[in-house]
């Protein structure tokens, strides 16, 4: 997989995950594809599972991308994701691919904290650069 084809699986993704689109969010899935969420201990097997519960997501979902890197089959993307206009969590999307679409997928979540003050000596300093020029800022999710 190239930079190009990635970036538009996943900005077609987040744009029609958790609504009435499921299915054109998850066509960048194997049928036998693996979702995991180390952090809640849960897996799906299958796009149709996927799907099922994506439909149903009860929140309205403001994705912030900022980073999508990687080369041949590993990919990752990373940004913030709002729910319901609530303060933006941190995520991190490990995408495997088999040949154009994904075969697993692991999604990671964190809240923002404060940096520990006995780093600062080494922080770099000012606004944290852009990382890609040709994301869009927001990607409102479930149309």
């Amino acid at each position: 997989m190239e930079y190009e084809q990635v970036r538009n699986l996943l900005l077609q993704q987040w744009k029609y995950t958790a609504g009435p689109n499921e299915s054109k969010a998850s066509e960048l899935y194997h049928d036998d594809v693996v979702l995991e969420f180390p952090q809640s201990d849960e897996w799906f097997e299958g796009k149709l599972n996927q799907q099922g519960w994506r439909e149903r997501y009860p929140a309205k979902l403001d994705f912030q991308p900022q980073e999508i890197r990687g080369s041949g089959d590993l990919w990752i993307a990373e940004g913030l994701l709002s729910y319901d206009g609530g303060e933006p969590l941190h995520y991190v999307k490990i995408m495997q691919f088999r040949g154009d679409k994904v075969a697993r997928e692991t999604l990671y979540f964190a809240d923002p904290f404060p940096a520990p003050e006995w780093r600062r000596p080494w922080a770099s300093k000012g606004p944290r650069p852009k990382r890609h020029d040709d994301l869009p800022e927001h990607v409102i999710g479930g149309n």
